[in-house]
């Protein structure tokens, strides 16, 4: 097995850090004791906390898509949708400081809707509009803006995920998921392709003599 490097050490300190007591933990004295290196010595590595904490979130951005990624492969159309959206529920309620420094709190790093997202920069997001975008070319879902869908439908499990959390559901989590599940079921019927009937066709017109 390959030895880590003193970067990755770090980085895998500082994670344990952020995971368990949130961003505020992480100080560079605080990782440099867990490494058992000098807080100086993490400078060599990283110019500042906030460039390390950046790093952090770019990895669990990274790795979420990966999973998300390996989901999004279901043969049904419906449940392939769904399938990429409880990773991140799973990530909400596993790693909630994680999640609410990518997710939820202010950042000057955050990336924008539309800009950032319509230029690919969000890995995360990226594999959701894929998704949307091909189903809405095999005729599954009606034709859109997929980045404008995308949007939506995280905003809704976001909506849910933060109403849960702030305590405003009588649910244990194992009927919070199935009633996120459910929830997401809604939203995708409403964005289905509908049916339509072809147009009626007029009455022939008699060509003037």
């Amino acid at each position: 097995m390959a030895r880590l490097s003193t970067a990755e050490k770090i980085l895998r300190a500082a994670h344990r850090l952020f995971d368990r007591e949130g961003a505020e933990a992480v100080s560079m004295r605080r990782v440099a004791d867990a490494v058992g290196i000098t807080p100086m010595a993490i400078y060599r590595h990283f110019p500042n906390r906030e460039a390390l904490l950046k790093r952090l979130s770019n990895d669990s951005f990274n790795v979420a898509a990966k999973e998300w990624k390996a989901r999004s492969h279901h043969p049904d159309p419906m449940e392939r949708l769904i399938a990429i959206a409880d990773p991140y529920l799973e990530y909400a309620l596993s790693h909630p400081h994680l999640f609410d420094h990518a997710f939820s709190e202010p950042r000057e790093d955050a990336r924008r809707f539309p800009e950032d997202f319509r230029a690919g920069l969000s890995p995360t997001f990226n594999v959701a509009v894929e998704v949307i975008r091909e189903q809405m070319a095999s005729g599954f879902l009606e034709p859109d803006d997929p980045h404008d869908v995308g949007m939506a439908i995280w905003a809704q499990q976001h909506g849910l995920i933060a109403l849960y959390r702030a305590g405003r559901f009588s649910f244990d989590e194992a009927q919070f998921r199935a009633f996120y599940r459910a929830s997401l079921g809604r939203l995708l019927e409403g964005l289905k392709a509908r049916a339509r009937s072809p147009a009626p066709r007029g009455r022939a017109r008699r060509a003037p003599t």
